[in-house]
């Protein structure tokens, strides 16, 4: 699985000028490719464990700087590379059909009821651990990673992505559950792709009224033409709430399916 890569499926290497965000200047070509070695795939696992243990406080024991878990083994990771520091600034991991069964079933579904889903599991890749350096939190980054996923979706003819968008908990779960909130009406799926939380945010007693602002990733995939397929879990590890986002690559939003899909 890990010599695979992009280039192989004619996932050619981008080229994208960060721009100026947060008053920090990235003056670097970036390049998107799949990890072909162990070593590129622990670059990847101690990006992971900057943004989300010492960036945004998620528990995770680890003696070395990495965040690893036993899905790591079978998936496939990609990678945002500054060609200039060669430094990894962005990454996600995917687990393809066959990797899911040897893995054991999807990571999503130790916080969702995927029951629903079923049908489309021979089709259906997850994404998850998307992370981006804080120093490149630009458009051009985030769409480097779409892109990649969507051609290699597109090369082994897979057809949905799942996978979970996190609100951060900081405020206790005020924010997530108003985010849901004013998002569920427009973009809550058809019931038979309704997935269940095992650990369920408990909507019904937080504030649902806040004007909220929707985060980046979460606004991409809506953007995208995914749905969110039922109310978040709480993920205590992570002080997040996940919901489960599905994004059947044939209803990606025209405007953007000529740029990530030629």
């Amino acid at each position: 699985m890990l010599e695979r890569n992009l280039q192989e499926h004619g996932l050619y290497q981008a080229e994208i000028q960060p721009t100026t965000e947060n008053n920090r200047k990235v003056n670097s070509t970036l390049s998107v490719a799949l990890a072909t070695t162990a070593e590129e795939i622990m670059e990847a696992q101690r990006l992971r464990y900057q943004v989300f243990a010492e960036e945004m406080g998620a528990q995770i024991k680890s003696q070395n700087g990495l965040d690893v878990d036993g899905f790591d083994a079978f998936c496939d990771h990609l990678l945002v590379r500054d060609d200039a520091t060669q430094q990894v600034v962005g990454t996600y991991r995917i687990l393809n059909p066959m990797q899911a069964m040897l893995a054991g079933g999807y990571y999503s579904a130790g916080e969702f009821d995927l029951s629903r889903l079923a049908p489309l599991s021979d089709r259906m890749v997850e994404v998850g651990r998307a992370c981006v350096h804080a120093d490149y939190r630009t458009g051009g980054t985030i769409t480097m990673l779409w892109a990649g996923l969507a051609k290699y979706m597109m090369a082994r003819q897979y057809e949905y992505m799942i996978g979970c968008a996190s609100i951060s908990m900081h405020d206790g779960g005020h924010t997530a559950a108003s985010l849901f909130n004013s998002l569920r009406e427009d973009y809550l799926s058809p019931a038979e792709y309704r997935v269940f939380p095992h650990h369920p945010l408990p909507i019904e007693a937080l504030d649902q009224s806040l004007e909220v602002t929707c985060p980046p990733l979460v606004k991409g995939y809506l953007r995208l033409g995914a749905y969110i397929c039922g109310e978040p879990a709480w993920d205590p590890a992570f002080n997040t709430a996940d919901m489960l986002v599905l994004l059947p690559l044939s209803r990606i939003n025209p405007r953007y399916a000529a740029h990530f899909l030629k």
